[in-house]
């Protein structure tokens, strides 16, 4: 694949994908209102519940229709006292409901870091594989340009350098599903400042320098540059 074919496709891809291929599934209005027990404490961020139905035998880790746990559901509704109390009676900080995401994923695509801080406090790890894509947090984040998500996974241990299933990182997410714009530079200059590598390329072979200067980002290009990009 030339060049110019690799960056129309990538182009092409990345406006697919930017239209909503990686949203997320919150509990609907219906769903959340129907729950009952632990889904319905989670909901409502009744603590003293969770703790109450924990130790009357309630199935921590339960799922309802789509996969999720309890603890999904508290970290969609940011219900943060929910979710500490179902960690201490031991639920999965890792679990993956049925598109694969976790409740670090789900916070960084909210671009919620109350929420992210409480997930990885009660043991959620950063370096979860995640999604359809087989990505990760870091680059959900970087993909919407949630900057400041970005530095906390960073410091969290996040790895900078993994390739999801299309074939794209952290970094490159940053510049073919962004923007160009402040918060996007800003996700990409974190990453670089925090050593990921400026010279991956995508599958087709094109670096994070080009693919920034054929979308005439140049703020990310110099970025690149000064990086050592090529």
């Amino acid at each position: 694949m030339n060049r110019t074919i690799n960056l129309a496709w990538t182009a092409a891809l990345a406006c697919a994908l930017a239209t909503g291929a990686y949203a997320q599934v919150a509990p609907s209005d219906p769903e959340a209102a129907a729950y009952a027990g632990l889904f319905a404490a989670a909901r409502d961020g009744d603590a003293a519940a969770v703790s109450r139905l924990a130790a009357a035998g309630a199935k921590i880790d339960a799922r309802d229709g789509y996969g999720r746990t309890p603890l999904h559901v508290a970290a969609y509704r940011r219900r943060h006292e929910a979710m500490r109390a179902l960690a201490a009676a031991g639920a999965d900080p890792n679990a993956l409901e049925h598109d694969r995401y976790d409740i670090v994923t789900i916070a960084a695509v909210a671009d919620d870091r109350a929420t992210l801080a409480a997930a990885l406090a009660i043991g959620a790890s950063a370096r979860n594989v995640t999604s359809r894509y087989d990505g990760t947090a870091l680059i959900a984040a970087a993909h919407l340009g949630h900057d400041g998500i970005v530095a906390d996974l960073i410091r969290a241990g996040a790895p900078l350098d993994h390739v999801n299933n299309l074939g794209w990182t952290a970094l490159i997410e940053s510049i073919v599903l962004g923007d160009g714009g402040t918060r996007h530079t800003a996700t990409l200059a974190a990453l670089v400042a925090a050593g990921a590598n400026p010279n991956l390329p995508d599958r087709g072979g094109a670096t994070p320098l080009a693919l920034a200067r054929s979308r005439g980002y140049a703020n990310m290009a110099t970025i690149l540059e000064r990086a050592g990009g090529r």
